[in-house]
């Protein structure tokens, strides 16, 4: 029965963590915040959950493949966006024994794979610089996105929800 339980309140916080970040992707949308160059979802500052839960990894990603869907991007950006949002929550998890790392593997992963997105997903080269200088902006810009959505609002978000660990999680 323990084992039932254990696996209904699983799927219930995934469940319910895939559509906090649904809801507040189409809130950064509505603001023109979540996609293109520079992103900042504030749906990205959940990126911390699998600090205090392991069922927010399927959470976290499903909510990122649903919310790219539903806000309308390019498949690139359906099937890698949420494969970054996927390895930033496991890198999160690995890292659950350092608070302040919880924020990096996001940031990191992020950073790395949404660029070649914009380049490749969307066609976003700037003329007259190369591919390569076009990837290191876009790095720079989506860095920064990501560093204000899961390393300034995500550690915010952590250190509240630390002290109702016990009653969320």
């Amino acid at each position: 029965m323990k084992t039932q339980n254990t696996r209904a309140l699983f799927m219930a916080q995934a469940a319910m963590i895939a559509a906090l970040y649904i809801v507040l992707t189409f809130v950064a949308n509505a603001f023109g915040l979540a996609n293109y160059a520079v992103q900042v979802r504030f749906s990205e500052a959940l990126t911390i959950f699998p600090y205090f839960t392991p069922a927010a990894i399927p959470g976290l990603f499903i909510g990122c493949l649903l919310s790219n869907i539903l806000t309308g991007c390019a498949l690139p950006d359906i099937v890698f966006g949420s494969l970054a949002t996927l390895l930033g929550a496991l890198g999160t998890y690995a890292l659950r024994r350092w608070k302040w790392c919880a924020p990096l593997p996001p940031i990191l992963a992020n950073t790395i794979i949404v660029p070649l997105v914009l380049i490749y997903g969307y066609g976003l080269t700037i003329e007259g610089i190369s591919i390569l200088q076009c990837y290191g902006y876009y790095c720079l810009t989506v860095g920064v996105g990501e560093v204000i959505s899961c390393g300034i609002l995500g550690l915010i978000l952590l250190s509240v929800l630390e002290k109702y660990r016990g009653r969320i999680f």
